[in-house]
């Protein structure tokens, strides 16, 4: 009993270090726990000048403790006049670096995104998440500071030939993506079991610049999260642009996701 009660506050002292890494709009360095499936059903959109939104399905695996996969499914009615499906993504992610110690971090990963769309491009925005074609390649560090987590990336983006129409410009199939989040694990205050309701706030900033067209954006996107019995997850966010001038989908746009973990499955 006492060894099971030792194991226990060792797993309560993970999820309090991991919830506030949950970052609703970007992945932190960090990766999932190892023989876990993740669940994702999301939907995004907007409501002007009239409502179009996209809806994504992700499975999510923790291969091992430094390495995960993602497979996403798209479909939405942003590009044309009904929802339709747009194709697929595969996205992994290798955690290079871990320095830990009590309540602290700090992690370093890479990370990797390929995705096959058949949409017509009508954006300058070279987007991997239903609107392109491409592959993408980054680095992601994260700082885990008790409560507080801090996060930032830099990616390049290299846009392929969609299916029903190619990239106008030749030198526009290169972008580059940057983020920076903050996350704050307001509720529990403190943790006596796995049962207890999280209560995450999150601070990002996003942003994206085409060469090839030279603009470019960047956007804050606030986000309130949820977390039930340490395996339902829950987020709400609103990404509105600080500065843009570049046509993309993801302007001034709401996100909604609900999310299932399995642990353990093998």
């Amino acid at each position: 009993m006492k060894y099971l009660y030792v194991l226990l506050l060792i797993w309560i002292s993970a999820a309090t270090a991991f919830a506030q890494e949950l970052y609703v709009n970007t992945e932190p360095a960090s990766n999932m726990a190892t023989n876990s499936l993740g669940v994702r059903l999301e939907n995004q959109g907007y409501f002007k000048p009239d409502f179009r939104n996209r809806t994504t399905l992700e499975l999510m695996y923790g291969a091992s403790k430094n390495l995960m996969v993602h497979g996403s499914l798209y479909a939405s009615n942003f590009n044309t006049l009904n929802s339709h499906f747009e194709g697929g993504s595969v996205y992994a992610k290798y955690r290079f670096l871990s320095v830990d110690s009590v309540q602290r971090h700090f992690r370093g990963a890479i990370f990797a995104k390929v995705s096959a769309i058949n949409n017509p491009i009508f954006n300058q925005e070279i987007s991997l998440e239903g609107d392109n074609s491409g592959a993408q390649g980054g680095v992601v560090f994260t700082q885990l500071l008790h409560k507080l987590a801090l996060s930032g990336s830099a990616s390049y983006i290299r846009g392929f030939n969609n299916t029903q129409n190619d990239i106008p410009d030749g030198n526009a199939y290169n972008a580059a993506a940057w983020s920076l989040s903050a996350g704050y694990l307001l509720f529990p205050k403190n943790y006596t079991n796995y049962k207890q309701t999280n209560l995450n706030l999150y601070f990002e900033l996003l942003g994206k610049a085409n060469p090839g067209y030279g603009q470019g954006y960047v956007d804050a996107a606030p986000a309130v999260q949820l977390i039930f019995n340490s395996v339902f997850r829950v987020d709400f966010s609103y990404r509105t642009p600080l500065w843009n001038d570049m046509t993309r989908n993801s302007e001034n746009m709401y996100l909604v996701r609900l999310e299932y973990n399995l642990f353990n499955i093998f």
